[in-house]
């Protein structure tokens, strides 16, 4: 049997659950996790007993402080980065520094400087960069980009784009650190990487010009009262006034929550479940892009996250008729556990899916959407088997995301930063040599 490749991963929070699965349980006779790393030794601590529990042994655990002794000592391949978004590029400069490839949690980072950074560092040491664009792998999305691959609208000319987050998964972005936009790039990064990505990717194209509109229009403190609500505490968890807020989220009813982040707040001084209608929040949560991509298509984008329900709407019209989807997902990752685990067994990633062609002067039609179960629509496991498989399936569909793509899908949420701070549409090649890039895809 060929050597186990070897990895490592920094940051330890809930994102990296999947990887540490993979890596000690799916794919443990090729793959090999050799270390943790992280700002918190409680996190690591938390996923060690998990691992013993189940008889896989705890792996070494090394501050974030100490990432090049383990580096040292520990000698990964790869290291997978699923740190907060404004410190990825840390990681994934110095791996490179260190003589490692690296594999990032989307976005691949947040502003123009860091995207700097990781570029002048794979060209400097030759080292590769995988982004993680898991919905790439959703069986929905999949097929909506083979359709469009048939021809089934022609050359494409428009893409209509809305996507809805609800009140749990959308106000879940208000809790968190990354409500605040220096630690996220604002949903337009954190969160639209991923609606970008499929757009680039769904039309085989990269943006050159982008306009944006965003305000805090729902949540925070200034909203809440302009509505004559009232939430005075600064977090949920043990707060009895909270305790009929339907926006609160308590740490101590999951476990998953109460190992990683309420037992690790005396260490980091975190707190996962602040008031989403508290201070300070810095992010918009309604957004509206313009954007033209290099091929002449013209997008529409929309991101409102307070909405009852989550999905989204998506249609490309061509020269030769139009295709739609329409997606009504499950969230359940903020359940309780039981609740959670009856939920999964019990339903699929959607709701409801749609997909429809609707083709010039002929009948409309409707395609299968093939079945999905787990995360991500049923993308996760689909991407673990392409990442960490020695010998995965083919894919025609050509769903490893580059380096390349990782910026060309910021980039279209830094433009629309910079377009909604100026009120100016925003050329992308003014801010980063994309199209001198395109070549290297």
């Amino acid at each position: 049997m060929s050597q186990r490749k070897r990895y490592a991963i920094v940051g330890t929070g809930a994102r990296a659950g999947m990887f540490v699965e993979a890596l000690t349980v799916t794919y443990r006779d090729t793959a090999e996790l050799v270390a943790l790393c992280d700002l918190s030794h409680s996190r690591m601590e938390w996923y060690n007993r998990q691992l013993t529990a189940a008889s896989l042994g705890p792996r070494p655990a090394y501050h974030a402080s100490q990432f090049d002794q383990m580096i040292a000592e520990t000698r990964p391949d790869t290291v997978i980065v699923s740190t907060m978004d404004r410190t990825h590029h840390e990681y994934i400069v110095r791996a490179m520094e260190l003589g490692c490839d690296a594999i990032t949690e989307k976005p691949m980072t947040t502003d123009l400087a860091k995207l700097q950074a990781i570029f002048a560092a794979i060209e400097r040491t030759g080292r590769s960069l995988r982004v993680t664009f898991n919905y790439r792998y959703a069986p929905a999305y999949t097929k909506f980009r083979e359709m469009l691959g048939l021809g089934v609208v022609g050359r494409p000319l428009c893409v209509d784009f809305s996507w809805m987050l609800d009140t749990s998964h959308g106000a879940d972005y208000f809790r968190r650190w990354h409500r605040q936009k220096e630690n996220s790039g604002g949903l337009l990064v954190h969160k639209a990487t991923h609606h970008f990505d499929l757009v680039n990717w769904w039309i085989d194209s990269y943006p050159q010009s982008v306009f944006a509109l965003g305000e805090l229009k729902f949540y925070g403190r200034e909203n809440a009262e302009a509505r004559g609500e009232h939430y005075p505490y600064a977090r949920y968890t043990g707060v009895p006034e909270a305790q009929d807020d339907p926006f609160a989220l308590f740490l101590d009813q999951k476990e998953a929550m109460r190992g990683l982040y309420l037992e690790a707040e005396a260490e980091t001084g975190y707190l996962r479940d602040r008031n989403v209608f508290g201070e300070p929040i810095t992010i918009e949560d309604t957004m509206t892009v313009t954007a033209r991509y290099r091929n002449g298509v013209l997008l529409s984008y929309c991101l409102v996250a307070y909405c009852p329900w989550e999905g989204l709407h998506v249609a490309v019209t061509g020269t030769k008729g139009r295709i739609e989807l329409d997606i009504e997902e499950n969230i359940t990752h903020l359940l309780g556990d039981g609740a959670a685990a009856e939920a999964k067994a019990s339903k699929g990633p959607f709701k409801q899916a749609r997909l429809r062609v609707f083709p010039m002067f002929k009948p409309a039609y409707e395609v299968e959407i093939p079945p999905g179960r787990g995360g991500h629509g049923g993308a996760d496991s689909v991407m673990l088997e392409q990442i960490f498989s020695p010998t995965p399936p083919p894919d025609p569909f050509n769903r490893a995301a580059s380096h390349v793509d990782g910026a060309a899908s910021i980039l279209v949420g830094i433009a629309a930063n910079e377009s909604i701070r100026t009120g100016r549409l925003v050329h992308v090649d003014g801010l980063f040599p994309l199209s001198a890039l395109m070549a290297t895809r």
